[in-house]
């Protein structure tokens, strides 16, 4: 086995904790990190007749006879809601909605940013599944989609499910769906790295929260064996006679329908002779122990995304004989990183006027996501693009928005050419205002403040 590199972990602690000290510099002086600008003409006050009363009176009729109007006349088909209750907020738990709103307003930058999508953070002083339902359902005359964030189970799932079924507008769950997409796209291409096939695997799969139950769920619609997935939560391997499970159906389904060998106990047992660990459970290191993956299947893929320390550091599973590593941290190879998902999901569904964002409609982004990477450019450490890689938006958004198109749940008829141009176009433009800001000092430097 090759000699890893000596890695200076005192070092690496430091750097990682960079990013917070300059965060509390540069908040305060942004004071926020987004704002609304005009996007209109205003070449004088006369303008204001034409985009205020009385001219906005003729526009209002026109979308009052017809209400699909709204998204040709107003800014409804670009805009998505990012909801929070602030009530699992990165790893920091119920920490409110106030606390929660520099994240919510982060994502709706990276929603800019890397789609070109208006997205506004929208945080609940409540914390009851009724009224976050209804408060998302009465928010949809305004916005062409809404991306939940950040609620805690087991309610993050009746919230989505019931949403899905009853809103005329996507609704997507990121800790749910951007997370298994992501992880789905990783976990092709590391397949191909070790030279496995995805229905023959024994997978372990870490921690049983919103993510990896959703991972679950893609993949076992991509072809994984539900019989060779073993799941794992703090009381230990999911398993037919944990009655206790039945009080979160969608954990009481996978202790159903996985585990077929009725493996007991906890982390060790679920990953001996496994050839993959994905695990999404609590920051480490030292939740996975080195001779469990020693204990792996030959080759094994280890993917250990708990923030802000994964459950083992990546070259202590190296060590340990895994053959691909993957974190979800970005100073390390091979980050699964949501935000190569969502900018481009919902750049495609808003384009196509999708009335939904299916599980299939999340597994054709994953398999989009992946082939990103040519095969013969895939290797141990290299299994997904980066956000350095800025097609991949346009890419996935017009993958995604021509499966929505098969799926009968868009509004509009468009070719792949037409939704990859235009969304291509449009994340162009958001980035040059971005940079034109910049240069003409209106987004102001920080030089002096880092």
């Amino acid at each position: 086995m090759k000699k890893q590199k000596k890695v200076d972990v005192n070092k690496l602690l430091k750097t990682a904790e960079e990013p917070s000290k300059i965060a509390r510099k540069l908040h305060p002086f942004y004071r926020g990190k987004i704002e609304v600008v005009p996007k209109c003409r205003v070449k004088d006050f006369n303008d204001f007749a034409i985009w205020y009363s009385p001219g906005v009176a003729a526009v209002c009729t026109d979308i009052y006879k017809n209400p699909e109007l709204v998204y040709e006349y107003t800014n409804k088909w670009n805009s998505v809601a990012v909801v929070s209750d602030g009530t699992r907020v990165l790893g920091l738990g119920d920490i409110g909605p106030e606390a929660g709103m520099p994240v919510m307003e982060g994502k709706a930058l990276l929603y800019k940013y890397l789609g070109g999508v208006d997205a506004y953070p929208i945080c609940l002083d409540t914390k009851d599944e009724k009224e976050i339902i209804q408060t998302v359902k009465i928010l949809q005359p305004s916005f062409g989609g809404v991306n939940l964030e950040d609620i805690e189970q087991p309610k993050c799932f009746p919230v989505l499910n019931t949403l899905r079924k009853e809103c005329r507008i996507p609704v997507w769950h990121d800790d749910q769906q951007g997370t298994a997409l992501v992880t789905l796209a990783g976990f092709i291409n590391a397949l191909k790295v070790v030279g496995k096939k995805i229905g023959k695997v024994k997978i372990a799969m870490i921690g049983a929260g919103a993510a990896n139950i959703c991972i679950s769920r893609l993949l076992i619609l991509y072809g994984a064996n539900p019989a060779n997935i073993i799941m794992v939560d703090l009381c230990g391997t999911l398993h037919k006679k944990r009655v206790d499970l039945k009080m979160c159906p969608e954990k009481w389904t996978l202790a159903v329908d996985t585990n077929v060998n009725d493996v007991r106990g906890g982390i060790k047992e679920a990953m001996e002779n496994a050839d993959a660990v994905i695990a999404l459970s609590s920051p480490g290191p030292g939740v996975i122990d080195k001779k469990w993956i020693e204990g792996m299947a030959k080759n094994p893929i280890v993917f250990t995304c708990a923030n802000p320390v994964p459950e083992i550091w990546p070259w202590e599973a190296k060590e340990a004989g895994a053959a691909v590593v993957a974190t979800g941290r970005s100073d390390f190879t091979n980050q699964v990183n949501n935000s190569l998902g969502f900018p481009g999901v919902f750049r495609g569904a808003l384009d196509v006027r999708a009335s939904a964002i299916t599980d299939t409609m999340c597994i054709t982004a994953a398999t989009e996501l992946a082939s990103c990477i040519a095969d013969n450019e895939i290797r141990p450490d290299k299994i997904l693009p980066t956000m350095d890689d800025w097609e991949i938006f346009p890419k996935v958004a017009a993958a995604l928005g021509v499966k929505a198109i098969k799926e009968k749940v868009a509004g509009k008829k468009l070719s792949y050419d037409k939704i990859f141009n235009d969304a291509k176009s449009i994340i162009k433009r958001s980035r040059a205002i971005t940079e034109t800001m910049m240069k003409s000092g209106y987004i102001k430097s920080a030089k002096d403040k880092i």
